[in-house]
């Protein structure tokens, strides 16, 4: 990435997908770099409550020898799920041109793995509903690692 703007920075974590410590390294946009904000600029695949769009904090550490994260400043509306490929058949790229279709960019990891960002203006519902049926017909697992209040079905009154 040769954008100016843009850094990297690095989040060490326990991941339940993972089940292990893990670190991950992530593009942001500075937002104030004298306070220390950026915006996170890609869909985390393992970083547990972050999505696309968030505000953190980030310090240089020594030790790493490059921005870490410190805490989240402000929340996108963003969501961020995770899904995993279970049945051999199904195409990575499938499922990447679904979740285009209902208007949720993605990235694939390995040919199993797919990280998803519900856009904060993007009805969840239809897309939890299509993920449940998956899920249901052992195609795919999902988790809704980071479920913004928006999209967080508990909190919708039909």
């Amino acid at each position: 990435m040769a954008d100016d703007n843009l850094v990297k920075i690095l989040f060490r974590f326990y991941s339940d997908i993972l089940d292990e410590h893990t670190v991950e390294t992530m593009w942001a946009e500075v937002v104030d770099d004298e306070k220390g904000y950026y915006k996170i600029d890609n869909i985390p695949f393992y970083v547990p409550v972050l999505a696309s769009g968030d505000v953190v904090k980030a310090k240089y550490n020594d030790a790493e020898q490059m921005l870490t994260y410190v805490e989240t400043i402000e929340h996108s509306g963003n969501s961020t799920i995770h899904v995993i490929i279970m049945d051999e058949e199904l195409e990575i790229e499938t499922l990447i041109k679904l979740f285009e279709e209902l208007g949720c960019p993605s990235e694939g990891l390995n040919n199993r793995y797919l990280a998803v960002e519900i856009p904060a203006d993007v009805d969840y519902l239809p897309i939890k509903h299509k993920l449940q049926i998956m899920e249901e017909d052992e195609v795919m697992s999902y988790a809704e690692t980071c479920l913004a209040a928006n999209h967080d079905y508990r909190n919708f009154h039909l």
